[in-house]
């Protein structure tokens, strides 16, 4: 008998996430929406990380572990290989390290087919400790849009949050070139809007991100140099509109982790 085809792949790239990928997992385990495959995109990992994994794995069918030949330096070529891999007509991202809230699954896609929408993502909250997290009420559920010119001037769209069509990502894949290391997803996110496709946000935080020291997007002044660069090499941009768009996402980045702490 063939293997069901499941209505969303959820796409995890991986790499020395022994330490923190339980968590995560469980996460996904939890979903109140059950109709799913997860894709563990390993990316060639030192430690115990695959062993970690394929002991879920063995636990339940609709996780995957995929071993990747060499490593690729960053998470825009696993979360390809696994949008190449998926078998869902959704793609959900999770990062090996975030928890998602039980609901956001399924509200997600009761949102999708509602509206007729491709592309949706969810606000969220950051966490260091696991018992910091608390999973907010879902009553009163209410959407907004996020088009391209507001994704340009500042970040609106967490990566682990984001819930897309497979098509839709075949025709947009991530950037794998090193230099956009830690903005391949911003990048992504860009050319979607860009094509007509708008961001349904959910305005309740369906995922909960954990700051670790060192995290390649911790650099604030690096992080505005790749944005920089984003913006620049971005048909149509001009040096001016470039440094425009990345002061008013890094003044937007400051207030959300420093004051706000959610997106």
């Amino acid at each position: 008998m063939s293997e069901k085809t499941p209505l969303v792949s959820v796409v995890m790239p991986a790499f020395n996430a022994a330490e923190l990928i339980g968590p995560t997992l469980e996460s996904v385990i939890s979903q109140s929406f059950g109709d799913w495959e997860l894709l563990v995109v390993d990316d060639c990992s030192k430690d115990s990380t695959r062993e970690v994994v394929q002991a879920w794995a063995d636990k339940d069918s609709r996780i995957k572990l995929i071993t990747l030949p060499s490593n690729f330096g960053g998470p825009a070529g696993p979360r390809n290989e696994g949008v190449r891999l998926a078998r869902g007509q959704y793609v959900a991202f999770l990062d090996s390290d975030d928890i998602w809230h039980p609901e956001k699954l399924r509200l997600q896609v009761q949102v999708l087919q509602e509206q007729g929408g491709d592309f949706a993502c969810s606000r969220m909250r950051d966490f260091v400790k696991e018992s910091e997290i608390e999973f907010c009420a879902v009553s009163d559920l209410r959407l907004q849009s996020v088009k391209f010119f507001q994704q340009s001037i500042r970040t609106r769209i967490p990566t682990s949050s984001v819930i897309v069509s497979r098509a839709v990502l075949l025709q947009f894949p991530f950037n794998e070139q090193r230099e956009y290391r830690a903005v391949e997803d911003y990048h992504c996110w860009l050319r979607i809007l860009q094509a007509g496709h708008v961001a349904i946000k959910l305005n309740i935080p369906l995922l909960h991100y954990r700051k670790v020291e060192g995290q390649i997007s911790g650099s604030k002044v690096e992080m505005a140099k790749k944005v920089f660069m984003v913006h620049r090499e971005y048909p149509g941009r001009s040096i001016f509109s470039a440094l425009i768009m990345t002061v008013g996402h890094v003044v937007g980045a400051l207030y959300v982790r420093l004051i706000k702490k959610e997106l």
